[in-house]
C-alpha cells in the first residue's frame, strides 16, 4: 500500500519533521508513506489576492495528483472515529490525502475526492495537521493489521 500526503506548504520545520519521520517509520511495515509539500509562485501570489484566487491556485496545484483513492481534509468534512478512519485505508492500494492552504479548498477540488473528512472542527496549522494525520494513519494501519497500538 502507498499513502501519499500532499500539503500546501513551503516545508516542515525540524520539530515536526522529527515527528513525521517517527510516524512514517512506525507505519513502514504496513505502508509506504510519501510526504509532499506543494508550493509555487502562483500559490504565493494568489494568497495575496484573496480567498477565491488562493483556493483556485490550490486546485490547480493539487488536481494532477488525484489518482487512486483521494481524501481531502476539511474542517467541515465528515467526522470519523479511528475505526472509521481505518476502514478508509482498506479501499485502495494508493491513497492520497490533501491538506489545503490557509484558505482551505474550493468546492470544485473537494468534489474531485472520494471522501472529505475532518480531523477536528478546529483548524490546525499545516504542520500540526500533518502530524495528527500521520498518527491517525499509523493508528488505522495498526487497527487493520491487528497491532495493539490502538488499544
Amino acid at each position: 500500500m502507498k499513502i501519499r500526503i500532499f500539503a500546501i506548504e513551503k516545508s516542515s520545520d525540524s520539530i515536526t519533521k522529527e515527528l513525521e519521520n517517527y510516524y512514517k517509520k512506525l507505519s513502514s511495515p504496513f505502508a509506504k508513506i510519501e510526504l509532499n509539500s506543494v508550493s509555487n509562485k502562483e500559490i504565493l501570489k494568489a494568497q495575496q489576492l484573496g480567498v477565491k484566487e488562493a483556493q483556485n491556485s490550490y486546485t490547480k496545484a493539487l488536481k494532477p495528483h488525484i489518482n487512486g483513492f483521494s481524501i481531502a481534509l476539511d474542517p467541515l468534512g465528515e467526522s470519523v472515529d479511528s475505526k472509521g478512519f481505518a476502514k478508509l485505508l482498506l479501499d485502495s492500494p494508493i491513497i492520497n490525502f490533501f491538506i489545503g492552504g490557509a484558505y482551505g479548498f474550493e468546492d470544485e477540488f473537494l468534489n474531485l475526492n472520494q471522501k472529505v473528512i475532518s480531523l477536528s472542527r478546529l483548524t490546525y496549522a499545516h504542520k500540526i495537521a500533518k502530524v495528527v494525520l500521520l498518527e491517525q494513519i499509523y493508528r488505522g494501519l495498526s487497527i487493520n493489521g491487528g497491532h495493539p497500538y490502538h488499544k
